[in-house]
């Protein structure tokens, strides 16, 4: 019997295993804002690693939950100077504690719904189902290191430097997040940014005397159409104004304006040409000042050679399983954007199959799950 048809077999035959975990995971809410929730699905995550043969530590997070790094030795002797090889995810979701009782985990037409279970926490599961094959099969392969962190949906301030940390050791580092429609996997994200505008004027009396006040709304107002001029479909930068705030009264000339502005870029090139253009603004009225903070939290993730030849590698694992495998681009960022921003082989989308990301259908296919998993055990043994 070939390796692979070997891998999908005990998959498959593991899918019981495999759906009671998801669910384990999905009962135990993990919000990032909420340190112990968050930190109880993440000690279930360790139990289970540790369950599975690997060797577990936390990492602090401060005033996150801890992440969780677990470590599978080689199944044959390990190679001189051999690298690892990284799988990432994360456990923390958007959704609040109490989201289960408005969504509650319900299966439909072959789907299995509830929040956070496509994105992350089925991710989590195949990813462990997949390294069970390898090690119950006793199919050779290196090291592998497992890292789930707990603030990725806030753009992973304190688990950036441990991704980098363990990236940096890694031939090539397999993302577990969601896959695009069809369980096609993301081999290009933009990167993603946020700025602060903080447009400063002068106060004065509306009806008496506006002329000499100084209208920082006016002046936010003329730097968002500039802004909107940044956007270039054909280049995929966005750029998009998403709050405002400013003024204190109907009758007082504003001095003070805010917003927010959404920036996205898929290339470095593109990143590069947004953070200047920011850099060079100048008030319309002279009057006026501009602060600008923040900038871009995640840099792209673009489809560079050693990308595509990780997708052709999975490619090829797909073909012997059988089943289709696309590839395509996202707008959302990802933990994989900091490991490829490295130079360090990365591919994206590696999880499961569904869709409703952040959304109330949020869902995934259950048929696909155990064969996701022989993809990833698959690959594993062909990098």
């Amino acid at each position: 019997m070939r390796p692979i048809i070997r891998l999908r077999d005990f998959c498959r035959g593991e899918r019981v295993w495999l759906v009671e975990t998801i669910e384990t995971l999905v009962r135990l809410e993990s919000p990032t804002t909420d340190k112990a929730a968050a930190d109880r699905c993440g000690a279930e995550v360790a139990r289970r690693l540790a369950a599975i043969g690997g060797r577990v530590t936390t990492l602090s997070g401060g005033d996150r939950a801890d992440h969780v790094l677990a470590e599978f030795d080689p199944s044959s002797a390990p190679v001189a100077n051999q690298k690892q090889l990284l799988i990432l995810g994360h456990f923390d979701t958007v959704w609040p504690v109490g989201q289960l009782q408005r969504m509650p985990l319900a299966y439909a037409d072959g789907r299995l719904h509830g929040p956070g279970v496509f994105d992350m926490k089925a991710g989590i599961a195949i990813g462990m189902l997949a390294v069970r094959a390898l090690r119950e099969t006793a199919t050779a392969v290196r090291r592998i290191v497992m890292l789930w962190t707990s603030d990725e949906e806030i753009g992973s301030r304190t688990s950036r430097q441990a991704i980098e940390a363990e990236a940096r050791r890694s031939e090539a580092v397999l993302v577990l997040e969601p896959s695009l429609p069809g369980g096609a996997l993301k081999t290009s994200r933009k990167g993603v940014g946020s700025y602060e505008l903080i447009i400063h004027g002068r106060s004065a009396h509306a009806g008496i005397d506006p002329e000499k006040g100084v209208s920082a709304v006016q002046e936010l107002a003329q730097q968002t159409l500039r802004l909107n001029a940044l956007q270039d479909a054909s280049r995929g930068l966005s750029v998009n104004v998403v709050q405002v705030s400013g003024g204190s009264r109907s009758n007082v000339i504003p001095d003070e304006a805010r917003a927010i502005v959404d920036v996205r870029a898929p290339t470095l090139v593109g990143m590069q040409h947004i953070e200047s253009a920011f850099r060079a603004l100048t008030p319309v009225d002279p009057r006026a000042s501009i602060e600008v903070r923040g900038g871009f939290d995640r840099p792209p993730l673009e489809r560079s050679e050693h990308v595509v030849r990780l997708f052709r590698a999975a490619e090829r694992v797909a073909t012997e399983l059988n089943v289709p495998l696309a590839e395509g681009s996202t707008g959302g960022g990802s933990d994989g954007n900091f490991t490829a921003a490295l130079g360090v082989p990365t591919l994206d989308g590696l999880g499961a199959i569904g869709d409703g990301a952040h959304a109330i259908d949020e869902h995934v296919i259950v048929d696909a799950l155990p064969d996701r998993a022989a993809l990833i055990a698959g690959l594993l043994t062909s990098i």
